[in-house]
């Protein structure tokens, strides 16, 4: 057994700063929270390089005197905790002391700092955790710590960090939670000589979110707050209307500090249960406040994530603060100006204004609510005649994706019937047999299944033997395209866009897909880069609509940033999403011809699962049914 042996202080400190000194972005984080520990009121970040040549942060806060700022540089130095009696309730977010020592330790660093008051400064330079040079040195009061080629003495490190643009991306992200953490300090952050964001440090809410995230984002946002049992919640959740393909937009901040919580999390989704489609998420800046006591922040290394005293309490603040606002949106959305008589935005009382309504060749307005009653609804039906009433259901119309559309009398109810329609009075018209009737009727001669129609806009209903088969005719399709995609060796097929659709993903999330071009571009997607987080899309998939763009970009990111290490997977996850966009939608309104070739697939055997691994097909037995119905 070899001999047990302590180890030196420099290896001590290089095993610690592994700890603290993660990325560039661990940096920015730890001298931007001293910074506002300090009382600063405006912090200036700048960046190289993703951060690994060059990290300088500019405060105007309390600054340090000579003395104190050489041990600052200590392990285990703080002005924050005096004993451990200090550990039941810490109000700042930095307390352990080691964020200094750990970043000198890897790195060149340089210290300008000038105690409020004091006629000097003092400048401080470090190499490898070692002192090499002090003096006094000109300065305005605050802070300015300058960190250069960071993890220089530690190689081994070194090759497990990421390009300068994922990096940046990540410094990116730290300096937005800072920033959102204090709404009432400055925050200024440049990047490669470029000025990315600036907020006006006023304490507004809502100009921080505008400063960061830009109009798009801030307009789908909705105001919240509640407060209960010492427990108070505050600020901006997104409309239903606005939501995302992951969690990304989600900021959670306990007493000024930025965390991450599976408590808060599923508290703010509870409350969407009922306004969220499967695979959107909310995007939420959510500010947390309990005593002191009431959490623990000394849990995790990098102090993101923290423990409640009384889970269940905040867990249910957090909720119906949430579902109050979601409430509050939805009686909004429905008193319009054309319906109601009360604005939703203003409170004003307007004229209320209806819809007109064909009558017999004249228009009149219809009772109030814009609803007709029994009788005025009679008089309609009986003073339409016959051809203008089948005329206006038997029309063709153009689909959304611009083929020509059949109209529902098109269609056959079984094969050897005609379509009647049946009206008020006597007048009743048979339709004439059209193409689709007589493809029906060939379709239904040559299979051993009937296709009945189409329930609820989502499920294919198809009759066999003695079972009634529902097919979920998005999961089908999709598993269809899936499998076409994987086959075929030949590029997808690209529609280029007149206009680039730009989608505003975030820092973190546009580095990843732009580290990732050169496979997207492979699928259909044509990227690049518009700067300040945002990706311009300029050629989609051929049969994705351009209004998906958005929605599957945010739905690869999260599954690239999954299963980025295995590139198999990501070849997949792609495929999925692909597919997924390409497919016709739950919800929307299908032709029976359109179902054809996918219910073949779906009965013969060769498509019995999703992509996902759902069924795509349920079968009702006859016997079953009869014995709900009492026959048996």
């Amino acid at each position: 057994m070899a001999k047990i042996s302590v180890l030196s202080p420099h290896v001590a400190d290089l095993i610690a700063a592994g700890e603290v000194v993660e990325r560039p972005a661990s940096v920015v984080k730890e001298l931007m929270e001293n910074a506002i520990d300090a009382g600063a009121f405006a912090i200036t970040v700048e960046i190289k390089n993703g951060g690994m040549a060059y990290i300088r942060v500019t405060d105007n806060g309390c600054g340090m005197s000579p003395e104190d700022a050489e041990t600052a540089f200590l392990r285990h130095a703080t002005s924050k905790l005096r004993d451990e009696r200090g550990l039941e309730a810490i109000g700042t977010l930095g307390f352990r002391g080691e964020a200094l020592a750990a970043i000198s330790a890897v790195s060149r660093t340089e210290l300008y700092t000038r105690e409020r008051g004091s006629e000097t400064g003092v400048h401080l330079f470090f190499e490898g955790g070692e002192l090499t040079e002090k003096k006094e040195a000109g300065c305005p009061d605050g802070t300015t710590m300058i960190v250069r080629n960071l993890i220089f003495n530690t190689p081994a490190r070194l090759k497990f960090m990421k390009n300068d643009k994922a990096e940046g991306a990540a410094v990116t992200a730290a300096v937005t939670r800072c920033a959102l953490s204090h709404p009432e300090v400055s925050v200024r952050y440049i990047k490669d000589d470029r000025e990315e964001c600036h907020t006006p440090g006023d304490g507004n809410i809502e100009s921080c979110v505008y400063s960061l995230f830009g109009r798009d984002f801030a307009s789908g946002m909705l105001k919240t707050e509640g407060e209960d049992d010492g427990v108070s919640v505050s600020g901006f959740v997104s409309s239903p209307s606005a939501l995302r393909g992951n969690r990304t937009g989600q900021y959670f901040f306990v007493n000024g500090r930025y965390v991450k919580s599976k408590t808060l999390q599923a508290a703010l989704e509870q409350a969407y249960k009922n306004s969220m489609f499967t695979g959107r998420f909310p995007a939420c800046i959510l500010y947390i406040g309990v005593s002191f006591a009431g959490v623990d922040v000394n849990v995790h290394p990098a102090k993101t994530e923290v423990k409640f005293l009384e889970e269940k309490k905040v867990f249910d603040c957090v909720y119906y603060a949430v579902l109050s606002a979601l409430s509050r949106e939805s009686e909004k959305a429905e008193i319009t100006l054309s319906k109601g008589t009360i604005s939703a935005l203003s409170g004003e009382e307007k004229a209320p204004r209806h819809a007109l309504v064909r009558n017999s060749g004249a228009y009149t307005a219809p009772p109030e609510k814009n609803k007709l009653t029994a009788a005025a609804r009679d008089g309609f039906y009986k003073t339409m005649d016959a051809e203008s009433f089948r005329g206006a259901y038997s029309g063709a119309s153009q689909s959304p994706r611009g083929k020509s559309v059949l109209s529902l009398s098109d269609f056959a109810a079984s094969p050897s019937s005609q379509i009647k329609l049946s009206l008020p009075n006597e007048n009743r018209r048979e339709v004439p047999e059209t193409p689709a009737t007589k493809l029906a009727e060939t379709v239904a001669e040559d299979v051993p299944y009937r296709i009945i129609g189409e329930a609820m806009k989502t499920y294919i209903l198809v009759e066999k033997g003695e079972s009634l088969f529902l097919i979920d005719k998005h999961a089908a399709h999709e598993r269809v395209i899936f499998d076409r995609l994987k086959l075929e060796e030949r590029p997808v097929m690209k529609q280029l866009l007149i206009t680039p659709v730009v989608c505003d993903l975030g820092a973190e999330d546009a580095a990843l897909l732009l580290e990732n071009a050169g496979t997207l571009d492979k699928f259909g997607f044509d990227i690049s880069d518009f700067g300040s987080g945002r990706i311009g899309v300029h050629q989609v998939p051929a049969d994705i609509f351009t209004g998906d763009a958005r929605g599957a970009l945010e739905e690869l990111c999260e599954k690239l940033r999954v299963a980025r290490a295995d590139p198999a997977a990501v070849h997949d996850d792609i495929l999925h999403t692909v597919a997924c966009k390409m497919a016709i939608k739950a919800g929307a309104s299908n032709e029976t011809e359109e179902f054809f070739d996918l219910v073949e697939k779906v009965m013969s055997g060769d498509v019995k699962y999703c992509p996902h691994g759902r069924p795509v097909a349920m079968e009702l037995k006859r016997s079953a049914i009869d014995r709900n119905f009492k026959r048996s």
